[in-house]
């Protein structure tokens, strides 16, 4: 049976491990960990954290964390700045925390400080490492060898319906000074946080099952608070936009870094206007390509009128000389014939003296041709001599 005086009341036991607990750890420690949650509430910050094995992944320590309000209110802006992300799950932290343990409350670490720069470099390795997989997979350039087709007017956008960015993007269109007429299809989804991935995935896999209506894919973002990029720095978006067969431009709003998923796209711009930018300007220099060659077609037709009417003028200029040295020439000919026909004539025989005996209008070149009773004519120089062969 326990003694009756020696018994204790909880919070009697609570506050002696309280002093045990403040005398035994009465300073502040550097730990590292990994956030298995990080939520706000009244302002103050509660986290859960944990360590795995690093090779089975096992879960091997947990414990709870609290900032207070007035700690938090200087940490998160000073953390967010620094590594261009808010505190998530899944991420890895070094704080600097003392032990309190509070009789009605129990136990819990209580963060003071938190390092930005070991996180960065975390997120490093895992950029690294990513990076390096999708090399190793030969994915990485895939997008890079795509070209951006001239005439790119149909325009499917990954953003958040009704973002800011978004009617950004749509009014550069709209608006340009050429009169460029684009068609522009929204594929909403989530923009920041832990869905972004399952999200932007889930879109991309919706304009493959219609691809042949679009000529490229922008994913944009813009008009949010957070700079929260984390989900744009995963495997396996990065693999779904590497591989997609149209071209990507990003234009997810952030000037300090590049997320993995604007490495692998084909363009990448700093936001959603930049990006209209860069689909009006690439229809602008289709539209002076176009000019271009126009004006050399017009200038080449006018060449060659020019020289073919130039060979006309040419041609006028040299047919009378030449007719009249064909005429000429022709002329020539007719009195070489007429001297050879002149030569031939029969009539200038019968002037030497000759004659020429004919029968039924032939000549007579053969007695032997002739029989007795023929009648025949004998022509001379003064006239026609008849007879009959006997």
């Amino acid at each position: 049976m326990p003694m009756q005086d020696s018994k204790l009341t909880l919070r009697q036991l609570n506050l002696m491990v309280k002093d045990a607990i403040e005398m035994q750890l009465p300073d502040e420690y550097w730990v590292e960990a990994e956030l298995a949650e990080c939520r706000e509430r009244g302002g103050h910050c509660y986290l859960e954290l944990i360590e795995k094995e690093d090779t089975t992944n096992t879960p091997v320590a947990k414990a709870s964390a609290k900032c207070w309000r007035q700690t938090w209110l200087m940490l998160q802006p000073y953390f967010e700045r620094t590594t261009g992300q808010p505190l998530r799950t899944g991420m890895k932290v070094l704080l600097k925390v003392y032990a309190q343990f509070h009789e009605a409350y129990g136990f819990s670490w209580i963060v003071t400080d938190i390092d930005p720069t070991y996180t960065l470099g975390d997120m490093a390795r895992k950029r690294q490492e990513i990076i390096r997989q999708l090399k190793e997979e030969g994915v990485f350039d895939l997008q890079r060898e795509l070209c951006i087709p001239r005439f790119a007017k149909r325009i499917a956008v990954i953003s958040a319906e009704g973002a800011a960015g978004y009617g950004d993007f749509c009014r550069q269109l709209e608006d340009n000074e050429y009169g460029f007429k684009f068609e522009v299809t929204l594929f909403p989804a989530i923009m920041q946080g832990e869905q972004v991935e399952s999200s932007v995935v889930a879109a991309l896999n919706s304009i493959y099952d219609c691809i042949r209506d679009f000529d490229v894919v922008v994913i944009i973002r813009g008009g949010g608070a957070t700079s929260d990029l984390s989900g744009f720095d995963t495997l396996a978006l990065a693999e779904n936009v590497a591989q997609f067969p149209i071209p990507i431009i990003t234009g997810i709003g952030h000037d300090r870094d590049e997320s993995i998923l604007d490495m692998v796209a084909n363009t990448r711009v700093k936001t959603p206007t930049a990006a209209a930018a860069l689909l009006i300007d690439n229809l602008r220099q289709v539209l002076e390509r176009i000019n271009e060659a126009q004006q050399r077609i017009t200038m080449a037709i006018s060449q060659r009128f020019a020289t073919q009417k130039a060979r006309l003028d040419s041609l006028q200029t040299l047919i009378p000389v030449l007719a009249q040295r064909t005429l000429t020439n022709a002329r020539h000919q007719i009195e070489l014939i007429e001297l050879k026909l002149q030569s031939h004539d029969p009539q200038l025989q019968l002037q030497k003296g000759f004659s020429i005996t004919l029968h039924n209008g032939r000549a007579v070149r053969d007695p032997k041709q002739l029989k007795a009773g023929d009648e025949i004519e004998t022509r001379v120089e003064k006239g026609i001599i008849k007879s009959t062969v006997q």
